[in-house]
C-alpha cells in the first residue's frame, strides 16, 4: 500500500475554501516511503474537481521517491458546474474547464494523465438518462446560462 488515508477526513472538494480544502488534504493522506521509492506509479481516482487533492497526492509520491508519477482518472473531466447539488458553482474552479490533460497532467506535477470517455462511462453504467451537465455542459434542464 503506497498511501496511507486517514479515514477520519471527508470529502475535501466541498470544504467552502481553498485553505480549508488544503488542509483537508494534508490531514487524509502520507506516502508508505519504502513501498514507493524507486517505483513508477499509476494512481487511479475517482475523479478531479479542483485539483487540490491529485496535486498533493503527487507531491507526496514523488517526495517519497516515486520516479514517475501517472493519474488514472475513472470519470470523465469535469469541465461544468454542478447545479444539481453539488458545490461546483463556477468554471474556473475547474482544474479541467480550461485546460487540456497534458498541460493539467503539468500543472499537477504527474507525467501523464488520462481521463475515462463520456462515451465510456455510459456504455459502463448501462443506464438511460444519466446526466453528464458536468462533464460534457448538456443540462437536463434550462439554465439562464452554463458558461459560469
Amino acid at each position: 500500500m503506497g498511501l496511507i488515508k486517514n479515514r477520519y477526513v471527508g470529502r475535501t472538494f466541498i470544504q467552502p475554501t481553498q485553505a480549508q480544502r488544503d488542509l483537508g488534504v494534508r490531514l487524509k493522506l502520507s506516502a508508505n516511503v519504502p513501498v514507493v521509492r524507486g517505483k513508477r506509479v499509476v494512481l487511479v481516482d475517482d475523479s478531479i474537481v479542483r485539483g487540490t487533492t491529485s496535486k498533493r497526492i503527487v507531491a507526496l509520491l514523488r517526495q517519497a521517491g516515486a520516479t514517475e508519477v501517472h493519474l488514472r482518472i475513472a470519470a470523465p473531466a469535469i469541465k461544468y458546474p454542478c447545479f444539481y447539488g453539488v458545490d461546483m458553482s463556477t468554471r474556473a474552479e475547474l482544474a479541467s474547464a480550461s485546460l487540456e490533460p497534458d498541460v493539467l497532467a503539468k500543472v499537477l506535477g504527474a507525467d501523464s494523465l488520462r481521463f475515462l470517455s463520456v462515451d465510456d462511462l455510459k456504455q459502463t453504467c448501462g443506464c438511460q438518462g444519466l446526466c453528464t451537465a458536468c462533464f460534457d455542459g448538456s443540462y437536463v434542464t434550462p439554465l439562464y446560462s452554463n458558461k459560469v
